[in-house]
C-alpha cells in the first residue's frame, strides 16, 4: 500500500514539474529591418497559437535591439509570430519545439521604385454556357534598398462589361495564397488589389464569369508594360488575334490539352485583343515528367519558355515563373488547411456556425470567410464521409506537414517544390471530383 502511495506521489510530482516547465517556457526572437539593416525597435509582436483555429498567446514590443520574449504555454503546439511594421504584417512560423525565431520586416512606402508587372496570364474555358476566365499577374519588387509598397491601387486591371468576379487571391513570395478581393473603382470595369507588395515576387489571381453564346471578343486592356502576356484556352476552342496583336503559339507540356498563345515585350496601349469561339474545358496541369525547371527528358532546354515552343531569338521568357503561370493558383489552403478543417469540424459537432477565421503562414494571411446564412455545415459522421472527403482532409494535412518540414529545413527546396506540385495536382483532381458529386 505504501509503495502504491509513493508511486502516486511520484506521478503527481512529475506532472507538477512538467506543468511548471510548460508555464515557464518562452519564445525569444529578433525583428530585423532589412531596409535599414538595423533592429526594428518598437514593433508590435503577436504570438498566435495554431490549433482548432487561432488563439492569441501573447504580445510584446521589440526592444532597442529588436529582441522580444513571448510566453509559450504549450511548446508542442505550432505557433505563428506576427510582427506589425509601419502598418504591414510580417510572419514567421514557429513549429513545435521552436525556441527562437527571427522575423524580417521592411520599411513601407506609398510609391517606390523597382515595381514591375512582369506577366499577365489569362486561362479561358467554357462550361455550361458560361465563359470562365482566371487571370493571374506576377509583380516583382526589386527595390534597393528593399521596401514594401502599400497603397489602395497596388495592382489594377480591367474586366469585360457584365463580368462577375467570383474569386480573388494574392500570394507573397515563399508564402501561400490568401483570399484578397479586388476593389471596384469609379470605372465599373476597372478593379484594384490593395495587397502589400513586399520585396520579391507577388502573385495575384482573379476569376470571373461571363455569359457565352459561342464566341466572344476578349480585350485584356493592359495597364502596365509586360514581359509576357499569356492566353491559355482549350485546343477545342479557336483563337484569332486582332490586327496588330503579336501572338506566338507555344507548346505547353504542363497543359497538353491547351492552345497557349504568348505576346512578349508588350507596351501600354498595345493591343492584345483576340477572338475566341467554340467550347471546351482545360484539364489539370501536369508536371511534364521532369523536375522543376527542366523538360521531361531531364535535359535543360534553353528555348523560349523553357522548351514551351519553337525558338524566337529571345531569352527564356517563361522559365522563371512558368510553373505557376501555366497552371494558375491551386485554389486550396495549403499550410494551415488542417487547422481550418479541424475548426470547422469542431463547430459542426457543436452545432454552431464558425466565425470568420484568419490562418496565417509565413508572410501572408489566409482569410476564411464566414459561411453564407442558411448553409448548414456538412455532417462529419463516419457514415456520411465519402472517400473523396477523407482524401481531401489527408491531403490538407500532408500539405501542412510539408510546409512545416520546409520551414524547419528538413527537406531541400527541390524536393519541396516537386512534392508540393504533385500534392497540389492530386488535390485539384480530388476537388473536381467532389464538386462533380455535389452538382
Amino acid at each position: 500500500m505504501r509503495g502504491h502511495i509513493v508511486k502516486v506521489h511520484l506521478v503527481l510530482l512529475t506532472l507538477l514539474v512538467s506543468s511548471f516547465a510548460f508555464a515557464g517556457a518562452s519564445l525569444t526572437g529578433t525583428v530585423k529591418n532589412s531596409t535599414t539593416g538595423k533592429p526594428a525597435a518598437g514593433d508590435d509582436v503577436v504570438l498566435l497559437k495554431l490549433g482548432e483555429g487561432m488563439e492569441e498567446g501573447g504580445r510584446a514590443k521589440a526592444d532597442s535591439k529588436g529582441n522580444f520574449i513571448l510566453p509559450l504555454d504549450d511548446p508542442q503546439t505550432p505557433h505563428l509570430v506576427r510582427v506589425i511594421h509601419q502598418g504591414v504584417t510580417y510572419h514567421r512560423m514557429a513549429p513545435p519545439g521552436t525556441t527562437s525565431v527571427e522575423v524580417e520586416v521592411y520599411d513601407v512606402g506609398n510609391k517606390i521604385e523597382g515595381i514591375e508587372v512582369v506577366a499577365d496570364i489569362m486561362r479561358i474555358q467554357v462550361e455550361q454556357g458560361q465563359l470562365e476566365v482566371t487571370r493571374a499577374f506576377a509583380v516583382q519588387n526589386t527595390s534597393k534598398p528593399p521596401r514594401t509598397q502599400m497603397n489602395d491601387r497596388n495592382l489594377e486591371f480591367y474586366v469585360p462589361e457584365g463580368a462577375k468576379i467570383v474569386q480573388g487571391s494574392a500570394m507573397t513570395e515563399h508564402g501561400n495564397p490568401v483570399n484578397s478581393a479586388p476593389v471596384q473603382e469609379r470605372d465599373k470595369t476597372r478593379y484594384a488589389f490593395m495587397f502589400p507588395l513586399r520585396p520579391g515576387t507577388t502573385q495575384f489571381q482573379v476569376a470571373y464569369t461571363l455569359p457565352y453564346t459561342g464566341s466572344a471578343n476578349i480585350d485584356p486592356k493592359p495597364i502596365y508594360p509586360l514581359q509576357h502576356f499569356v492566353a491559355i484556352l482549350p485546343k477545342a476552342m479557336e483563337f484569332s488575334a486582332a490586327p496588330g496583336a503579336n501572338y506566338q503559339s507555344m507548346n505547353n507540356p504542363n497543359q497538353p490539352d491547351s492552345n497557349t498563345q504568348v505576346a512578349s515585350g508588350t507596351k501600354v496601349g498595345q493591343t492584345l485583343a483576340f477572338k475566341i469561339s467554340g467550347e471546351g474545358t482545360l484539364g489539370a496541369q501536369q508536371e511534364g515528367g521532369g523536375t522543376q525547371g527542366e523538360p521531361a527528358s531531364g535535359q535543360a532546354d534553353n528555348r523560349p519558355g523553357g522548351g514551351l515552343g519553337p525558338p524566337i531569338d529571345a531569352p527564356d521568357p517563361l522559365q522563371q515563373y512558368r510553373w505557376w503561370i501555366l497552371g494558375g493558383f491551386a485554389v486550396v489552403l495549403v499550410g494551415g488547411g488542417v487547422f481550418i478543417a479541424s475548426r470547422q469540424q469542431a463547430a459542426a459537432r457543436a452545432g454552431v456556425r464558425p466565425k470568420p477565421l484568419k490562418v496565417q503562414t509565413q508572410d501572408v494571411d489566409y482569410d476564411v470567410p464566414e459561411p453564407p446564412v442558411g448553409r448548414e455545415a456538412p455532417s462529419r459522421t463516419a457514415g456520411a464521409r465519402s472517400s473523396s472527403s477523407m482524401l481531401l482532409e489527408g491531403l490538407k494535412e500532408e500539405l501542412f506537414q510539408l510546409e512545416v518540414e520546409h520551414k524547419q529545413g528538413h527537406i531541400s527546396q527541390q524536393e519541396y517544390d516537386k512534392t508540393k506540385a504533385a500534392l497540389d495536382q492530386t488535390l485539384q483532381r480530388a476537388l473536381k471530383r467532389e464538386a462533380a458529386k455535389q452538382t
